[in-house]
Parts: C-alpha cells; sequence; structure tokens
C-alpha cells in the first residue's frame, strides 16, 4: 500500500510498557522507499507502533514520505503481506526473563557498532564500572562475556578448581546439582551438603563439614530458582573465614543479584556470578562474573592448564583490563547490542547511588505477592520466613490442583508464571518471579496488581473446575 493512500490511524498514549514491534523492509514499500535494505528504529507517536527503517536513509523529509504518512503505512500493513508483529503482550511475571524497560528496548534495536569503536569501547567501560557497583566491590574483576548464567559455573570450574580438588557445594535445589556436576565435568571432587526440601543448610553442618576436609571453594546459590530458598550467604561466609579462611567463596546469584542485599567486599565473596534475564534487567545472553583479586592471583598460581578454552581468563582477563580502561580489544566479538542494552538497565539501576531501596522494593513487594498466595491456600515451597527469596516466590498449590490447571489460565488472563523445576513435585507447585522494572516501577505500572488479580481469578476458576468433577464423581 502506497504511504499516501493510507488511512489515519489512532494517536497511542506514551506508556513505558512493550509495545509491539514491527520489521518494515523494502519489499514492501513504494516510491523512494524502495531503496532501503536494512532498517531504522521508530517509536510512538512517531509510529503506531515500534519500527525500523533503515537508519541511513536521506529520502524520508526530502520525498515527501513523512513519518505521519510512514507511521499510517506501517498501520495498514499486516502479516499477509510481509509485516510481522507479535501478538498481544503478555506481562512476565516468569523467573526469566523478567520485563525489561523501554530504554532498555530501544537501546537493544539501535543498529550495530563495531565491538572495537570507541563508542561501544565506552558503553563497555561504564557497564564494567557500574557492575561493581551493583555488587558493591571497588577491587572485584567483572568479566561481561556472552552466555548464560551457566557459563559463570564453567568459569569457577575452569580457572579456580584443578582437577583432584575438593569443592564443597551447598544444595538448596535443581541448580546446586547443576554447579556439582559442572565441576565434577571439569575434576573436582564434589561434597554435597544437602538441606531438606524448602530448607536452608543448616550452618553447623557447613561447619563440620569445612573441619573435616580441606576445600579449595564452597559453591552457595543465593537463591535458587527451582525453591525459591534465600541461603544466608553473609552467615555462610563468616563461618568460612573462621573455619576455613583459605576456601575461595563462590556466590551463584544469578536470581539473586539486583534483588536481594549482597556486598561482594565486606562480606569477603571472591566470586559472584550472575547473568543478564532476572533482577538486572536486560534480555537473556549475558554471563556476568565478578572476581575478587584473592581469585585472580589463584588462578594466577595454578599448576595446571585452564580446562577450557572460551571460558579461559587467559582470554578474557587481557580482554576486560582493556574495556576497564576504556580500550577495545579482541578475543570473541562481543554481542554489542546485548552490552547497549545492558548498559541502560545498569544506568537505571544506579541511578540513586545506593541499591538499599531497589532492596526495600523488592522485599515489599515479596510479602505482597506472598501475602496473595497464602490467602488463596497456597503453602510456601521455602520453609523459613528469613529464607524466602525477594525476587520470586514458589508455592505448593491447594490439594487437587496441578499446576498445569493454573498456568494455563493465568495465560489467557496476559500473566505468565513458571511451572515447578524439582522433579518429584514439578506439578504441585508454581513459581512466580517478581523483579525488575515491574517491582521498582510498580507505583506507575501496576503489574503486581495484574499478576495479583490474574493468580485470584486463575485460582477461583481452577477451583470450580475441581469441585464441578468431584461433584460428578460423587453422582
Amino acid at each position: 500500500m502506497s504511504p499516501s493512500t493510507a488511512q489515519k490511524a489512532p494517536e497511542q498514549p506514551s506508556h513505558n510498557v512493550s509495545t509491539p514491534l514491527v520489521l518494515l523492509t523494502s519489499k514492501y514499500l513504494t516510491g523512494p522507499l524502495t531503496r532501503l535494505s536494512r532498517y531504522y528504529y521508530l517509536r510512538p507517536p512517531y509510529a503506531t507502533t515500534n519500527t525500523y527503517i533503515h537508519p541511513q536513509s536521506r529520502t524520508l523529509g526530502r520525498s515527501g514520505h513523512s513519518l505521519t504518512r510512514l507511521r499510517h503505512s506501517a498501520t495498514n500493513l499486516s502479516s499477509t503481506n510481509g509485516c510481522t508483529t507479535t501478538p498481544k503482550r503478555l506481562i512476565p511475571a516468569t523467573i526469566c526473563p523478567v520485563e525489561v524497560t523501554n530504554e532498555v528496548l530501544h537501546a537493544l534495536a539501535q543498529p550495530p557498532v563495531s565491538h572495537v569503536s570507541p563508542a561501544f569501547a565506552k558503553t563497555f567501560q561504564e557497564c564494567i564500572h557500574m557492575v561493581r557497583q551493583v555488587i558493591c566491590t571497588t577491587t572485584g574483576q567483572p568479566f561481561i562475556i556472552a552466555g548464560s548464567g551457566t557459563l559463570g559455573w564453567d568459569q569457577v570450574a575452569a580457572n579456580l578448581v584443578e582437577p583432584g580438588e575438593a569443592v564443597l557445594v551447598l544444595h538448596t535445589g535443581y541448580f546446586g546439582d547443576g554447579f556439582k556436576d559442572c565441576l565434577v565435568t571439569y575434576g573436582a571432587q564434589v561434597d554435597l551438603v544437602k538441606a531438606p526440601l524448602g530448607g536452608r543448610v543448616p550452618i553447623a553442618e557447613v561447619e563440620a563439614a569445612l573441619k573435616r576436609r580441606k576445600y579449595k571453594a564452597i559453591t552457595i546459590t543465593h537463591v535458587d530458582t527451582s525453591t525459591g530458598v534465600l541461603s544466608d550467604a553473609q552467615g555462610i561466609a563468616k563461618i568460612v573465614k573462621r573455619v576455613s579462611p583459605e576456601t575461595l567463596i563462590i556466590l551463584d546469584g544469578v536470581c539473586s543479584v539486583a534483588s536481594e542485599e549482597i556486598r561482594m567486599d565486606a562480606w569477603g565473596l571472591d566470586v559472584v556470578l550472575t547473568a543478564s534475564q532476572k533482577g538486572l534487567g536486560a534480555p537473556p545472553g549475558l554471563s556476568i562474573l565478578i572476581a575478587s583479586q584473592r581469585a585472580l592471583d589463584i588462578y594466577k598460581s595454578r599448576k595446571t592448564p585452564v580446562t577450557s578454552y572460551y571460558a579461559s581468563w587467559n582470554k578474557w582477563l587481557p580482554i576486560m583490563k582493556a574495556y576497564d580502561q576504556g580500550l577495545p580489544a579482541y578475543f570473541g566479538t562481543p554481542p554489542v547490542n546485548l552490552i547497549t542494552a545492558f548498559n541502560a538497565s545498569l544506568k537505571q539501576i544506579t541511578a540513586t547511588g545506593s541499591l538499599d531501596e531497589r532492596w526495600r522494593l523488592h522485599a515489599q513487594v515479596s510479602r505482597r505477592i506472598k501475602a496473595v498466595a497464602e490467602q488463596l491456600g497456597m503453602k510456601q515451597l521455602a520453609k523459613e520466613e528469613g529464607g524466602r527469596a525477594n525476587g520470586m516466590t514458589a508455592v505448593f498449590l491447594p490439594e487437587g490442583i496441578k499446576a498445569a490447571d493454573v498456568l494455563g489460565r493465568l495465560g489467557t488472563k496476559g500473566v505468565v508464571m513458571a511451572g515447578g523445576l524439582v522433579a518429584e513435585i514439578k506439578d504441585r507447585y508454581i513459581r512466580i518471579g517478581h523483579m525488575g522494572t515491574s517491582v521498582v516501577d510498580d507505583a506507575r505500572r501496576g503489574d503486581i496488581e495484574v499478576f495479583a488479580s490474574a493468580l485470584k481469578e486463575a485460582m477461583a476458576e481452577a477451583k470450580a473446575e475441581r469441585e464441578l468433577a468431584n461433584a460428578a464423581t460423587n453422582v
């Protein structure tokens, strides 16, 4: 359809939620715009949806194809003639990926730049500095690498633990098993201290294990997303420092960074590993790890070669140190758009200079969600009051209701929550994510009320269906 013949579309109000995307390519445009072969990003009110047009085009203004007309043309294109649009927006109350802000989406949508350009080097440098701020360290060395949070396990196992060395893994759910498997793959001897389902590992058991054997490292899953258990990282670190000070303290913070209090320097942590797609409020795809100077010294003094290529600090440490100074460097091409989006999120997180208010808001929303769940007859999987995560909630459903009965109904109400990960009980519980912008911007967005209302409605429908089924069987 020619832009000049398009009908006028209604204006959309400005708001800070995800809006549909439209890809507008040269194949479906007429006139001077047919020379376009790449995309340029337009946002409302210049387009009724987020729209991409060639970034270097100079024909728009000179050829009479105004942004208003272009907006109308974009509106009238449909999926049948080459325009790709997203379906109705679903609000993610999953554990990840979390909702991201419009500023993060805008940063992600920029045309890719060279990873060795001065502009990108500055963006990467800012990320490194802000990651230190988020983790509360002044001396830790960040590693920001393309990959998932699991890559953090590989970095620990490949660089800090030599084959045959012992590691103590504290297990509070599914991801304790994962970290153990990774360490064993790299040749470590792993001892597991396993908490009862929904419980924390008792401090006394940690102390006893440290006294029985010398460990190169101890791993703590700060929040295990399969159970919602929040480990006492600070308390465990104190015990390690007292009983086995030579043991490296490794914190898996994939589901806790930027939603739970973490003070790397003050607590004496040697490694904090995380990922971009949870509390840090960016899209998936970045493995973020921060190593203490002690951890780096131990890595440099290892007697055997590093047991990975891609995860090797031999490769990545010079790159990170260069970007830390604002200088470009190369080992593997970084995901420039993801890092640009991550930069946008970090700037929002660190804007006030302190994370105290962010942590407070996550704790406040956590109490609110958990109270709603309990009112609906659900029980917390995490048993201890002080051992429940603030960025997520795992709850058992009432007797006779399965996870599938609730999750499908939530989807019809525009909300996505997660099923269980613990195999033996996976059908009996659900997991609710509440971290990032849905929490800190809740006063304006209202996502938490949407979560709560949808959960109430879904539970009421599931209970009504169960009662009908019970009545039918009793006839």
